[in-house]
């Protein structure tokens, strides 16, 4: 399963046109992409069911990374979505959250296992209730080893969130920080958004000012461990400086939202999920919704596969809702403009498409040909509505658009 995914990720991550040290950064981006990367997606899935107004019946396809959104959407009662990825890693952690979902005895033990996520008696639950219904390629995949030589599987005994190329950055970014006398676990005593904002100001605002960590984040490498590719990282930056950036995100992660209401800031600076009944949970994990996402887990197709290649595959007014997390900044107008006229064939009348980017602006204007773009209504105000309120805080920009009436 390791060869493969390199070679659908370089393709697309790889700028064949441009000079050599750009290809350089690009392919050690695909090499870094192969294995896990999100254990937990870093979109908020409330932000994205608002704004697709998923409908029962509807048809959603949509890029899978972690997993965590394509299962939450299932509380909205869609027929069927369609997850695609390039990362057989990400394939695997769906497939299996898919299996784990539907055969787990009870919501404590899926609870255990995706919440907690370190707890030995998982590695016991796969064995016995999930491994007998799972893909031999998933299988594989989880009984196999990292390059530590670790069994994959055993990250649900052994905190699961701690591993993977964003959770290993999260853990390097905890170290560097306690090297100068930062933790960042002091930020989840916080009771109040006013204690959340002191600490901040206090703790980890001035830490973005060091040499060290405006030098180390100048470099195009330094956010592989984000899921950042070079080609998205001159979007983020935006021309100031990339500590300056960091700082402004994570001051909206950490001050724009009440600590026990944002499972992002609990990864972030706890490296896990908060412990208790009332700890904030992704809406698959949340008791309310176990019964429904349990019903509906079999409604969930994944697929180890380009989504521009999966929807030219597809009918005609065949999909209501698309999901393309920030896959665009990734692009050059070629694939992109091939995306969007697929997406358009596609889309059944009153479709919407999400997505997130870097940068704030929308990237389509100027990238897709007019006729094209002109089938599209975006909806400005609204994404900025639902930019100001994604939790997870990272982007700068989701975007909202609506298919027009013929």
């Amino acid at each position: 399963m390791a060869t493969k995914p390199n070679h659908k990720i370089a393709a697309a991550v790889v700028r064949e046109d441009g000079e050599q040290k750009q290809r350089l950064l690009d392919r050690a981006f695909a090499l870094a992409f192969k294995g896990l990367v999100y254990a937990q997606i870093w979109e908020d899935p409330v932000v994205d069911m608002e704004a697709l107004a998923i409908a029962p019946g509807n048809r959603i396809a949509t890029i899978a990374s972690g997993g965590c959104n394509v299962f939450s959407y299932l509380t909205a009662d869609p027929a069927e979505i369609v997850a695609v990825d390039l990362n057989t890693a990400h394939v695997a952690l769906n497939n299996l959250k898919r299996v784990a979902i539907e055969r787990l005895p009870d919501y404590d033990s899926v609870r255990r296992f995706f919440a907690d996520a370190d707890d030995k008696a998982n590695v016991a639950a796969y064995r016995t209730h999930v491994r007998p219904h799972l893909d031999e390629l998933s299988i594989r995949y989880w009984e196999g080893r990292d390059l530590v030589g670790r069994r994959r599987i055993n990250g649900f005994a052994r905190g699961l969130y701690k591993r993977g190329l964003l959770g290993n950055f999260i853990g390097l970014a905890h170290l560097i920080a306690r090297l100068h006398r930062v933790d960042p676990r002091q930020f989840l005593t916080a009771t109040t958004v006013e204690e959340q904002r002191a600490i901040f100001e206090a703790k980890f605002a001035p830490f973005f000012d060091r040499k060290f960590i405006r030098w180390i984040t100048d470099q195009r490498s330094s956010l592989f461990g984000l899921g950042i590719p070079p080609a998205q990282y001159d979007a983020l930056a935006g021309g100031k400086p990339m500590a300056d950036v960091l700082r402004a995100r994570l001051e909206k992660l950490a001050c724009d939202f009440p600590l026990e209401e944002n499972y992002f800031a609990w990864q972030a600076f706890g490296r896990g999920y908060g412990k208790g009944v009332a700890a904030p949970l992704p809406p698959y994990l949340q008791a309310a919704n176990y019964d429904a996402v349990k019903a509906r887990a079999a409604r969930v197709s994944m697929l180890h596969a380009n989504m521009t290649d999966m929807l030219a595959a597809s009918e005609a007014a065949s999909f209501d809702r698309y999901v393309f997390l920030d896959a665009q900044d990734w692009m050059s107008d070629a694939p992109l403009t091939a995306l969007w006229a697929e997406v358009t064939r596609t889309a059944r009348p009153g479709a919407r498409v999400l997505f997130r980017t870097a940068a704030e602006p929308s990237l389509l204007p100027g990238r897709l040909p007019d006729d094209l773009l002109g089938r599209w209504d975006y909806r400005a105000e609204e994404s900025r509505g639902f930019t100001r309120r994604d939790r997870s805080a990272i982007y700068g920009g989701v975007h909202l658009y609506v298919l027009k009436d013929a």
